[in-house]
């Protein structure tokens, strides 16, 4: 069979200058409708000193300053989300809410995320029925990842994220042939499994998985494929963006989705590095209801543009390899210091805080370590914690340091001691 039978459309297939020609047409597209109203897009580039007249190639166009998220967020509550829009905000498909906080409007386009190519690399078709334990409240990521099966033919079980005992239910009394969450939460379902007498690759029908949210190390795909004898795949996206990359059956890093222009860029200048070299993943994606223009996402990769046999001619994206400010993604959500910040500010007692983020095991981890004023029982380390899940969507296991047990007034907010091999 030839390799391009497998696509899932023929774009995936593009020679490198039918794909140049095809994204200059797109952003042109993307940028006239940014620049087309008073927003955003046009102040940016009024303060840069750029004309959109002038933007005439992709060479021009990655002149443009980067859009930061945090710029988002401080505009969406200065200026009111209007101020990025091209449409009126009843006219939005949906608008969903991510920590920071961060409005995130979604569109009336067909497969307005673009995660349908990435879900048919992954090895979805038709007539896979499909648990989906993301989360449906507020943040994207559920109804996102939900409705590109669906036009795949899948059927979905929109079971959410957590209640372990439920998830196993439904996969041992329904035909569930798919995935869709945490390759973690997988791994701790089959371990739950195995608790139970039962053998998940045996008594379960799961044989593919497409996980996201969570860096993947080989050691945790291999072990939990082994453990349900299924099929795993990642893809990389955002709330803001939608798909960025994906994997396909030949591993090997992440192809570039068709929908959107993908930068790798220097994080000084914003300027596109050579292939190979380190650099902040710049996105502008196809879309015109939300007209984002170089959204610089603050995580770093590089790209490999070597041959794929799977037949798909877009460069990849050789994994998340850090990330360019103090921010850390965990568990799918960002952890912002300074919003950790705020937090402690509405309880005097705390003097200093610290987040720590570890993965011992392959499992994310989450903890805060507080000192305070006084006893440490003039606060209650679960009230401390709801306050933080209130506002961070992600609950840490709070310490209060023991008298005598301090932070040092340099010490960061926040530390990131996860490794992956």
């Amino acid at each position: 069979m030839n390799a391009t039978q497998e696509l899932y459309h023929q774009q995936e297939a593009e020679s490198p200058e039918q794909r140049a020609e095809r994204q200059w047409t797109s952003v042109r597209a993307v940028l006239d409708k940014a620049v087309s109203f008073e927003g955003e897009c046009r102040s940016r580039l009024a303060a840069a000193g750029i004309q959109a007249s002038d933007i005439r190639s992709l060479e021009d166009f990655s002149a443009i300053p980067v859009l930061r998220k945090k710029d988002i967020s401080s505009l969406q509550r200065e200026k009111g989300l209007e101020w990025f829009l091209s449409c009126q905000p009843g006219r939005l498909s949906r608008i969903y809410q991510s920590p920071g906080p961060l409005y995130d409007p979604e569109g009336n386009a067909p497969d307005y995320w673009g995660w349908t190519e990435a879900f048919y690399a992954a090895g979805f078709r038709a007539g896979d029925l499909a648990q989906m334990t993301f989360s449906y409240h507020l943040t994207p990521a559920g109804l996102m990842l939900e409705e590109p099966l669906r036009t795949l033919g899948c059927a979905v079980i929109p079971a959410g994220p957590g209640n372990s005992a439920v998830q196993l239910q439904l996969m041992t009394e329904l035909p569930v042939t798919a995935f869709v969450g945490m390759t973690s939460f997988l791994k701790s379902l089959g371990e739950n499994a195995l608790g139970k007498g039962l053998d998940p690759a045996a008594n379960l029908r799961l044989r593919v998985g497409f996980v996201a949210a969570e860096r993947l190390p080989e050691s945790l795909r291999t072990e939990v494929q082994n453990m349900f004898g299924m099929t795993i795949r990642q893809g990389y996206g955002t709330a803001d963006v939608g798909c960025i990359a994906y994997e396909c059956p030949h591993l090997g890093g992440m192809h570039l989705s068709t929908r959107c222009l993908v930068e790798i860029c220097d994080p000084a200048t914003g300027r596109p590095v050579s292939p190979g070299e380190m650099g902040e993943v710049v996105v502008t994606p196809f879309t015109l209801d939300y007209p984002l223009v170089r959204l610089a996402t603050g995580d770093l990769s590089r790209l490999s543009t070597a041959p794929c046999a799977c037949g798909r001619t877009a460069p990849k994206l050789q994994g998340i390899l850090g990330r360019v400010d103090d921010t850390a993604k965990v568990r799918g959500q960002f952890i912002y210091p300074a919003q950790v910040a705020q937090v402690m500010a509405g309880f005097p007692q705390i003097r200093r805080h610290q987040v720590h983020i570890g993965n011992a095991g392959g499992k994310d981890s989450l903890s805060l370590r507080i000192q305070v004023e006084g006893a440490p029982g003039t606060v209650d380390p679960a009230e401390v914690g709801a306050a933080f899940q209130a506002a961070l969507k992600l609950r840490p296991a709070v310490t209060v340091l023991p008298p005598g047990e301090t932070l040092p007034e340099n010490a960061p907010p926040l530390v990131d001691e996860r490794k992956y091999d």
